[in-house]
């Protein structure tokens, strides 16, 4: 495991300040390929944070690299969080809660069935994770928080982990990005397209592109959502984030939030959170017989459909890879593994 960490070079300040566990192998690999559509050839870099761990890869782990810390973690013996059933950040938060030695709860909510809910229901059955069905009234929901949470030492990450801590993780990408650019393992690119969810992943890159002075485009592809992916929330993370960096380490520039570059995209949702489209299917297809890269329709299915749908117009794209390529095994033991999975989720193994 490699343990280069570009912001704490850059403002150490702020990395004694925030603190960090670490849990990736980084820097992730950058790539060129070519695709051919429609009749056209042409070159994408993409990065392939689904490498980001051996263990369970994907964008999360950076989130939590800082969401982990020994700072957060002093005194604490349990970290919750929220997701959908499927939900990789719940997922991985679970994972490496469990691997640093913390007991974990996740409070879920239904979504959309898709192939990798019973594979990560089965990997928190293994892992002994608090499985806790999360959804009602404000009041049901306030009531199951204070049943589940009170006076059990426990520590909250917030959904998709996109607090300004967890953003960070993103801030540290953009500057390793920058640096495998200007060391020219790839061109730089005029956009690049990753999907967004609770925009952590997509706010922490527009920022570390900013401070390393790349003058990239963040394509952010809404997958959830407005109530939870909209321009509001996106400039509120931002200007959060920007302020306590600048806080913590005064070498951060205060204009860090205006100089970052995004676009919300609201074209690619293909009707709901975990559904699909004909350009959604595509873009997997494409990405898995050219590309030999695996994707999945609920995130980067609609990022990749975004780039190909741009392609023409775009000038030189990158696409960023957020899902986890490790292999999650199906296998589980009906008497056992169910055993720990809420009823209402039992119906997914259907």
């Amino acid at each position: 495991m490699s343990d280069v960490n570009y912001l704490d070079a850059m403002f150490p300040a702020l990395g004694k300040a925030v603190g960090r566990t670490s849990l990736a192998n980084l820097p992730t690999p950058v790539q060129r390929s070519r695709i051919q559509q429609a009749g056209c050839a042409f070159d994408i870099s993409i990065k392939r944070d689904d490498l980001s761990s051996a263990v369970y890869g994907g964008n999360k782990v950076r989130k939590l690299e800082y969401l982990l810390s020994p700072r957060t973690s002093h005194a604490i013996k349990r970290f919750a969080t929220f997701g959908t059933v499927g939900s990789n950040h719940a997922l991985a938060t679970a994972i490496y809660a469990r691997q640093l030695g913390f007991e974990c709860t996740c409070f879920l909510a239904h979504q959309a069935k898709v192939p990798t809910i019973v594979p990560a229901l089965c990997m928190h059955a293994r892992l002994g994770t608090e499985i806790v069905r999360y959804g009602g009234s404000y009041s049901a929901r306030i009531n199951t928080l204070r049943r589940y949470l009170w006076d059990r030492d426990a520590w909250v990450i917030p959904i998709g982990g996109s607090s300004w801590v967890g953003t960070l993780g993103f801030v540290n990408a953009g500057i390793e990005l920058a640096t495998q650019i200007s060391a020219g393992e790839i061109p730089q690119p005029a956009r690049i397209y990753v999907a967004t969810g609770t925009m952590g992943t997509a706010a922490g890159l527009a920022l570390g592109l900013a401070l390393a002075g790349m003058r990239s485009e963040i394509q952010a592809v809404r997958v959830s959502d407005t109530a939870i992916s909209n321009e509001l929330v996106l400039q509120r993370l931002l200007r959060k984030t920007a302020a306590m960096m600048h806080r913590l380490d005064r070498s951060v520039p205060a204009d860090l939030a205006e100089r970052a570059r995004i676009r919300l995209r609201h074209d690619f949702f293909a009707g709901g959170y975990a559904r699909s489209d004909e350009k959604t299917a595509g873009a997997i297809r494409l990405a898995a017989e050219q590309l030999d890269l695996k994707l999945e329709s609920t995130y980067t299915g609609k990022a990749m459909a975004a780039l190909l749908n741009d392609s023409t117009t775009a000038g030189e794209c990158l696409f960023w890879s957020t899902w986890n390529s490790a292999e999650l095994s199906r296998a589980f033991e009906p008497g056992t593994a169910l055993a720990g999975i809420p009823q209402e989720f039992r119906s997914y193994f259907d």
